[in-house]
């Protein structure tokens, strides 16, 4: 079974030779998934026009400033273009050389979370309420562009779309469920089905607590859900709910169980999420982060990748 295969087979719940693995930011041929991003950020600036400042900790940081702080500095914003053939000068190469793989197209940060980089945070949060026009106006304008390296990702040849938009703190959703059911969920619709119709799989990354509406994302089309942080949601209703249905990429707990937990704490969570998320003829995929900024060592960050190979039986990670 190639790697390809035993992907697409975990999401069709068709039953892999084994759980999948994904390398995010190492390692990435260790695992079975390759991503290649389509974004144009150059010289620490986002084509967005946003900069990260970074937190001395070794995290991605925080944007500097709002790239639109008020509704007149929209008026001479210069949004990024398409590009073809600019944007996917690597692609060619990435696919041929990704063979036997499954390829994702990794769209960068998207949707809300970029969203909140434009227009500042405190700004954004009030957006939604106090001018609701002129708000969706301006994610229709991100999720159209967002829908435009869809496409370029289904004609260079790629499996799947990454996106990854931030929509849970410790506790609880940014904003109520209601509301994002109102505003959010037809615009995500939009972009699946476009992605569907295209041929691809929707792989969707949110950080935070976001069990309100993972039946949402569910119903409305992601193939792979991401639930990054499952130390801050209740995996096992989560598990009663959309086991068998709904096929999760899930790491080691990088707040907890993969920080400062044993080899043995780390091979029974990944055996506890996935006999809770997934299901015996497939539905889950293990995600292996190194997280060294948040004090994880190289022991365990090699111990979740042994631990989720091991949920078919001994198979050592290539040293």
């Amino acid at each position: 079974m190639t790697r390809n295969e035993r992907v697409r087979r975990a999401i069709l719940f068709q039953r892999p030779d084994r759980v999948p693995l994904f390398f995010w930011n190492r390692d990435q041929r260790e695992g079975d998934v390759l991503i290649h991003s389509l974004t144009l950020d150059a010289d620490g600036a986002s084509e967005w026009g946003y900069r990260m400042r970074s937190l001395g900790n070794g995290t991605m940081g925080q944007p500097e400033a709002a790239v639109i702080p008020t509704w007149e500095a929209l008026d001479t914003f210069r949004f990024p273009r398409i590009e073809p053939e600019r944007r996917m000068a690597g692609a060619a190469d990435f696919v041929r050389g990704g063979e036997g793989y499954y390829l994702l197209a990794g769209l960068g940060i998207t949707g809300f979370n970029l969203y909140t980089f434009l227009r500042g945070f405190g700004e954004a949060m009030l957006d939604f309420i106090a001018e609701p026009e002129r708000a969706m106006a301006l994610m229709d304008r991100i999720m159209d562009f967002e829908m435009g390296l869809t496409s370029l990702a289904a004609e260079a040849g790629f499996d799947g779309v990454h996106f990854a938009d931030d929509w849970g703190g410790q506790e609880s959703l940014l904003i109520a469920p209601a509301l994002w059911r109102e505003w959010f969920k037809p615009r995500y619709r939009r972009q699946f089905e476009h992605a569907h119709r295209l041929g691809l799989h929707v792989w969707f990354h949110s950080c935070g607590h976001v069990d309100d509406i993972l039946d949402d994302f569910h119903e409305i089309g992601v193939d792979v859900m991401n639930v990054s942080q499952p130390n801050v949601n209740p995996i096992e209703a989560i598990g009663a709910r959309l086991r068998g249905a709904q096929c999760f990429l899930a790491p080691i707990s990088y707040q907890t169980v993969s920080i400062s937990g044993t080899r043995a704490e780390i091979l029974a969570e990944a055996r506890r999420l996935h006999d809770t998320l997934g299901a015996a003829d497939g539905g889950f995929i293990g995600y292996v982060e190194e997280y060294g900024c948040m004090g994880m060592s190289e022991e365990n960050y090699r111990a979740c990748a042994a631990a989720f190979r091991a949920l078919n039986g001994p198979s050592p990670v290539r040293r």
